[in-house]
């Protein structure tokens, strides 16, 4: 089904942000889910050749680097989490690396703090790079710097350091790919009679008192990052959408104005 609010809108979209979670790029044991990841990057790179711009926010690294390190359960000290990420970091972007090759994309990587974004001089200097990343055509694929950031300037997930690198670089769409399908009214991993959410016009009290707990184990955000998020790309004039990561075929649905997942709508 088509939703003209959505397609109307679609029509003049030109940079997308598209996070992606650990759910999403790993299995349960931390490795990398492979099968997930080449979809991924197929349709990534079918909506690049489209004329896109794409911006790739990928969870993950902590995950990748508990598989090779042979962890079973997420770090809990900060110093385990930096080791972890430093050795995932790499293992991660050498996958992303290799697969957007095949398809002849150039990706470049960059890792953020919140003071890369809320630092006048530093947010300037990132969104200058990402302006030029852009215009050469590569994808930058981006993370938080899980290796060396302290609570002091930790962003903490990648839903909301989507939706700030969204709004620093004035993008005009955000896609959240989760392991859930949307927005439910209640959560429908307890109530069967849980409805999807398929448009928010407007973020009131009724809708952030959806939004359920945190996440999967090697995840950090839940419905309620995801809220946030929404609420810092809408005041900005740019919306989001949530779907589930599963699908990746779900990139090319959104981008046609499909009624696909949980749209939640810019503010005019």
């Amino acid at each position: 089904m088509i939703d003209n609010k959505r397609l109307n809108y679609i029509k003049n979209v030109q940079n997308i942000v598209v996070k992606v979670g650990s759910s999403t790029l790993t299995y349960s044991n931390g490795l990398p889910n492979l099968s997930h990841i080449e979809h991924l990057v197929r349709q990534l790179a079918d909506l690049h050749n489209k004329g896109y711009g794409i911006i790739l926010v990928s969870s993950g690294a902590i995950g990748a680097g508990m598989g090779k390190l042979g962890l079973t359960e997420k770090p809990k000290s900060i110093p385990e989490k930096q080791a972890t990420a430093a050795v995932g970091q790499g293992i991660l972007l050498h996958m992303y690396e290799k697969f957007f090759s095949e398809y002849g994309k150039t990706v470049g990587q960059l890792l953020l703090t919140k003071e890369d974004m809320t630092d006048v001089t530093r947010s300037l200097n990132a969104h200058n790079t990402f302006t030029s990343l852009l215009n050469k055509r590569v994808i930058p694929i981006i993370n938080e710097n899980d290796a060396v950031v302290v609570d002091e300037i930790k962003v903490g997930d990648n839903d909301t350091l989507s939706a700030l690198v969204a709004k620093l670089i004035g993008a005009d769409l955000l896609i959240l790919m989760s392991d859930i399908d949307g927005l439910y009214n209640s959560d429908p991993k307890k109530d069967k009679d849980a409805k999807l959410i398929s448009f928010v016009e407007n973020i009131t009290k009724e809708i952030e008192s959806c939004a359920g707990g945190a996440g999967s184990n090697l995840g950090t955000g839940g419905m309620t990052t995801k809220i946030n998020a929404a609420k810092i790309v809408n005041s900005a004039g740019i919306s989001m959408v949530i779907v589930n990561g599963d699908n990746a075929e779900l990139l090319s649905e959104i981008l046609d104005g499909k009624n696909v997942g949980t749209w939640f709508n810019a503010n005019n």
